[in-house]
């Protein structure tokens, strides 16, 4: 009885793990000359062009995430980043001046981006995006949150779920 039973709990974990291994991405995100971004830097030494590690990964994850959400199977969506201007800037006369960006009403954050989505390796659609949220202090819940990202996420959010939610009911029609 104890072999049967110790079978069967292998099976069980193997089949677990395979239900557990996350399908590959339906999103593909590149960085088109981050080196040129506006101001898409975090942790920066000073105030400068370029985009840091960081804010790439989480960008990148958080549109594959969402690309998860909204894209049906069999969907494959190509962004390629061409500038990031984050929320809030660094004010450099102020103590700790590039520890901490000071959010203003000014300084909304904006994603210039082109886009592919595919179906069955055909393109459905395919455009250029200068993504803004002038509004980005009056989000509910931006206090409470702690993500250093809150501000570019929301708007990317609200992008993608207006974008591609409609190309989803469409697509679903005969």
């Amino acid at each position: 009885m104890r072999p049967a039973l110790t079978l069967a709990t292998l099976s069980l974990l193997a089949f677990n793990s395979l239900a557990q291994t996350p399908a590959s991405p339906n999103v593909e995100v590149t960085f088109d000359k981050p080196e040129h971004f506006r101001d898409a830097s975090l942790d920066s030494n000073g105030y400068h062009r370029g985009a840091d590690a960081y804010v790439m990964k989480e960008l990148s994850a958080y549109l594959v995430k969402l690309g998860q959400r909204y894209l049906p199977a069999g969907q494959r969506l190509r962004i390629d980043i061409r500038n990031i201007d984050l929320a809030g800037q660094y004010e450099p006369w102020r103590a700790n001046a590039y520890s901490v960006r000071i959010m203003r009403d000014v300084t909304w954050p904006s994603i210039d981006l082109h886009y592919a989505l595919s179906q069955q390796g055909q393109t459905v659609s395919q455009a250029d995006a200068h993504l803004t949220d002038k509004f980005y202090l009056q989000r509910p819940g931006r206090r409470a949150d702690t993500d250093r990202l809150y501000a570019e996420k929301a708007m990317l959010q609200e992008w993608f779920g207006k974008q591609f939610s409609v190309q989803r009911q469409t697509s679903a029609q005969p």
